[in-house]
């Protein structure tokens, strides 16, 4: 296994250079595991044998689906990449419940901000250290990571992260000045990171876009966690259209601006935001990116989830992804696969087997997660 850690940034230039016409079909993924653990190292302890049921089972999804590229979300990072080397060689590449195994040779971690402590009172309770003052909320650093796992080369010396952007840097941000007071300028937008990830199918370069927004709740009347989703979500939209919109994007290495034009891209990851219900919908969530004429949204559905329903809510269950507590906030759909419109979607689901389908069984949140793989087969 090649493994790809912390890379270098380049330049965007590169980004567009290869674009032949035509890309087989390749099937990306994203998947809210769960496989995040309240204390520094547990993960890696946990999957360092074969016999860790939750991760087995979250093994026998990612094999039954089989997608060539695949973002994970929550999988706690470490900057050895022990936990992805141990999930790989001791889960995916052993078969699970019969499924025949599966090998990733190129994987990507980088550093987030949940768990890193900020040494500031963040979350305003007069005390230091708290899992409320890191950059992003997390008992330990690298809590709540994500990883790319591909099938596909990916090209480290073009990847950008947005780890440090600060979240006053955005023009008209959503920040709650008065309740962060003198701490405001330097608190952090993304609450894990944010990634433009290239990787090359066929000659062709695909940006993978991948962030994991705070959830737009636990906080107060400021409401500080709906406004970072918010703006979080905003990040990607405005990084998408590019152009003046987003001049001002700077990445960790110093780089401003967003994606070149006619690039082809795919957005990743648990926004913590359905189109029309839960705690950020509307014009303020998820749309912000859904309503870019550059994205398309395929619209992935389940059998389960339609079993499941969303009493009370806008949203089509088919759609939903994640299996949410009743009455509040119900199930919600808040993890995508959008891919740029210059690609072509050839089909397209949500991992939610209704009862009585193959491996309904693991679709419970003690037993794998309680979101759901989502997946799109895209040719260019």
């Amino acid at each position: 296994m090649s493994s790809l850690i912390a890379p270098g940034l380049a330049s965007l230039l590169a980004l567009s250079s290869l674009q032949p016409a035509d890309m087989d079909q390749t099937t990306f993924a994203t998947y809210n595991t769960s496989l995040n653990r309240p204390s520094a190292g547990q993960l890696i302890t946990d999957l360092s044998t074969p016999d860790d049921a939750q991760a087995q089972a979250i093994a026998t999804v990612i094999q039954h689906t089989r997608p060539d590229v695949i973002v994970l979300n929550e999988f706690d990072y470490d900057a050895g990449g022990e936990a992805v080397a141990n999930f790989q060689r001791n889960y995916l590449e052993k078969s699970q419940a019969g499924h025949e195994p599966i090998h990733y040779e190129y994987t990507f971690i980088a550093p987030v901000n949940t768990g890193v402590d900020s040494g500031l009172d963040l979350d305003g309770n007069g005390k230091l250290g708290d899992p409320g003052d890191a950059w992003g909320f997390g008992t330990h650093p690298g809590q709540y990571g994500m990883v790319i796992l591909s099938t596909k080369p990916i090209d480290t010396t073009s990847a950008r992260t947005f780890q440090n952007l600060t979240w006053n840097s955005m023009p008209n941000n959503r920040l709650p000045y008065e309740f962060y007071g003198e701490n405001a300028d330097k608190l952090r937008l993304s609450s894990k990171s944010h990634w433009d990830v290239p990787v090359t199918v066929d000659g062709r370069t695909v940006h993978l876009l991948v962030s994991h927004p705070t959830p737009p709740s636990f906080d107060g009347p400021e409401k500080r966690n709906k406004l970072r989703n918010a703006d979080e979500i905003r990040l990607t939209a405005d990084y998408i259209a590019g152009g003046e919109r987003a001049d001002w994007i700077v990445d960790d290495n110093g780089q401003r601006g967003g994606l070149a034009p006619g690039s082809d891209f795919v957005v990743f990851g648990d926004q913590n935001s359905d189109p029309n219900d839960g705690d950020n919908s509307g014009d303020t969530g998820i749309n912000q990116i859904l309503n870019l004429p550059q994205v398309h949204d395929p619209q992935p559905t389940s059998s389960g989830a339609q079993a499941a329903g969303n009493t009370g809510h806008v949203t089509d269950p088919a759609l939903d992804t994640a299996d949410f507590p009743e009455p509040s906030p119900g199930n919600l759909r808040v993890d995508y696969v959008l891919p740029s419109t210059s690609l072509n979607v050839v089909d397209t689901g949500v991992f939610w087997p209704a009862e009585g389908e193959p491996l309904a069984e693991l679709m419970t949140a003690e037993k794998t997660s309680d979101h759901h793989l989502v997946w799109a087969t895209i040719t260019g």
